[in-house]
């Protein structure tokens, strides 16, 4: 398997050599990495190609790196079901760029589009319908970027007297603990092996 993930991914860098930043093949997948730009085209080229035929869009997620320039990756997986094969597509982007939507390409990208925008915030251009689809209408910020707390900004609940969900700021009714990190058994009686706290 991993042979033929190989001739693929020399196949679709000789093909698409612009586009196509690196190649790895790991876990029984191959990862391709690509300038945002083209994503549109190289996705419609796997799809299209007869050595690829990458025809279904399983998922499109991201991942935040808040320390990087390029903060975002953007990843795309597809299936081959005609030949049992899978690819994953990654593209960087700055956290001030937008990446084009490939609806037009695969119209499955509509809603895991939408999805993404949601949690990351990640606009992507030329889409038909790019507003929130998991949070509420007047939710602020992005829950899956690192740098949300984890506590969110309001909570709702349903208030007796106004007969109606109100939003209010976070009010936590209990102190945080404190763990010292050096131990998953706080408060256990016994110490197991290799779990010896540091005095």
């Amino acid at each position: 398997m991993t042979e033929q993930l190989q001739e693929l991914a020399a196949h679709i860098e000789l093909k698409r050599g612009a586009d196509v930043l690196s190649t790895e093949v790991a876990y029984g997948e191959l990862n391709v990495t690509v300038t945002p730009g083209s994503i549109v085209d190289f996705v419609e080229f796997l799809r299209e190609d007869p050595n690829c035929k990458f025809s279904t869009l399983v998922d499109i997620t991201a991942v935040d790196y808040p320390s990087r320039p390029a903060r975002f990756d953007v990843v795309w997986h597809f299936l081959s079901m005609y030949r049992n094969q899978r690819i994953r597509v990654k593209a960087a982007v700055r956290e001030d760029e937008m990446c084009p939507s490939i609806t037009d390409v695969h119209p499955s990208a509509n809603w895991f589009e939408r999805e993404v925008f949601d949690m990351f915030g990640i606009l992507f251009s030329g889409h038909p319908d790019l507003r929130r689809l998991l949070t509420d209408y007047g939710f602020r910020g992005h829950p899956l970027r690192k740098d949300f707390p984890t506590t969110g900004y309001v909570e709702l609940r349903y208030d007796e007297a106004q007969k109606r969900v109100v939003y209010e700021p976070v009010n936590l009714t209990q102190e945080y603990r404190q763990f010292d990190f050096l131990s998953p058994w706080e408060g256990a009686h016994y110490i197991l092996p290799g779990d010896e706290k540091q005095g």
